[in-house]
């Protein structure tokens, strides 16, 4: 029994070793690597979407199991049965725990888009994924960040709002999850300085749905709250 147990857990440790240092060749599609990370279920057709998330991990799972996953998930708060389907079948997913890096090989992409995610990790987890992109990306490759922009929720704060200020960026409370709980927050200053410490140039504040990253009016939301910038790989 102890030689059985001793061999199972090595077993189970060697197997995440392989997971959390995995590299991969990513799948081109027309010629153009687009990765998305912490996506959620906001995606994109034509992107490769890497998440942690237990939909990410079912994506590859039958239609039946997704119907099951739906009723047990909670999401019909968010989608109808056909639209969760799709988004899982219809889509690209590869389930990865992004604090460990970027599962793919160096310089193997051209597009870097993360939308609401880079919040979720903390300081030192952060920096690591930043300069995780950098690896992947192909020289001149392009980046485009979206958080909650620190400067909207101390404007809550100076409008009265403090609950909603504290409750949604600073102490957010939520029984989903610990990954959607937020660890650090940024402005354009504060991103920017570890998009530069990182290793990016042309760092640039962008619009809503304006930029040089395709599909933004698919990807882009959250207007108000949002901070949008991008950045290239050096070439």
């Amino acid at each position: 029994m102890n030689i059985l147990r001793f061999t199972i857990d090595n077993s189970a440790q060697i197997i995440g070793y392989l997971r959390r240092h995995r590299k991969i060749a990513p799948k081109s599609i027309d010629g153009v690597v687009k990765i998305n990370l912490g996506c959620g279920m906001a995606v994109a057709k034509g992107w490769t979407n890497i998440d942690g998330s237990l939909n990410a991990l079912a994506s590859s799972w039958p239609h039946f199991m997704h119907k099951i996953l739906y009723r047990a998930s909670g999401s019909s708060h968010y989608y109808s049965i056909h639209e969760y389907c799709s988004i899982l079948e219809d889509n690209i997913f590869i389930h990865h725990v992004l604090s460990y890096g970027i599962p793919f090989v160096d310089e193997s992409v051209d597009v870097v888009y993360s939308s609401h995610f880079l919040e979720h990790l903390h300081q030192h987890e952060a920096m690591h994924l930043l300069k995780e992109t950098l690896r992947v990306l192909k020289p001149g490759g392009l980046v485009r960040i979206c958080i909650p922009d620190l400067s909207y929720a101390i404007c809550l704060y100076s409008l009265g709002k403090k609950k909603q200020m504290l409750s949604d960026y600073f102490f957010v409370e939520t029984k989903e999850s610990y990954f959607a709980r937020h660890k650090y927050m940024y402005d354009f200053e504060l991103l920017s300085e570890s998009l530069s410490a990182a290793g990016f140039v042309n760092i640039v504040r962008c619009s809503y749905r304006q930029g040089n990253a395709p599909d933004l009016n698919s990807l882009d939301n959250r207007p108000e709250e949002t901070l949008f910038v991008e950045a290239n790989k050096f070439t």
